[in-house]
């Protein structure tokens, strides 16, 4: 089957806005005290374009991480309606795909497999010396 390339452009330029939109919403008009701070790392959309995955980075800082991700969802599962209400709002678009968040950990485990890299190439060096 050939590769639709215009439709493939087209989902790409859609799921890049729904990151920038669901970003700036967060950052500056949802209020909900269980967002903490976060943002939208990897919008993906479906190929048919009815939902699409929001993948969000909790900021490692806080102290209890797992449930600081969870209480974000929950917030921003709570706030779907205004979110996709807004999103038609702001994109002039008929139909704003069903949003389903979830949490990014990719850049912890990407910390975590560094840090013990590190630890490795450090025993590697002390012996030799």
């Amino acid at each position: 089957m050939p590769e639709h390339r215009g439709r493939k452009h087209h989902q790409d330029r859609v799921a890049e806005t729904l990151r920038e939109e669901i970003g700036a919403m967060i950052e500056g008009e949802l209020s909900d005290p269980r967002i903490s701070f976060c943002y939208v790392s990897e919008v993906v959309l479906n190929p048919g374009g009815k939902s699409a995955r929001v993948y969000i980075a909790v900021d490692s800082a806080v102290p209890d991480i797992t449930h600081a991700e969870e209480q974000t969802i929950a917030g921003l599962d709570a706030a779907k309606g205004y979110i996709r209400f807004e999103l038609k709002e702001r994109m002039g678009v008929r139909h704003v795909p069903e949003l389903s968040f979830l949490v990014d950990r990719s850049g912890r485990f990407q910390a975590r497999i560094e840090e013990l890299m590190n630890r490795s190439r450090k025993r590697q060096k002390a012996p030799a010396e």
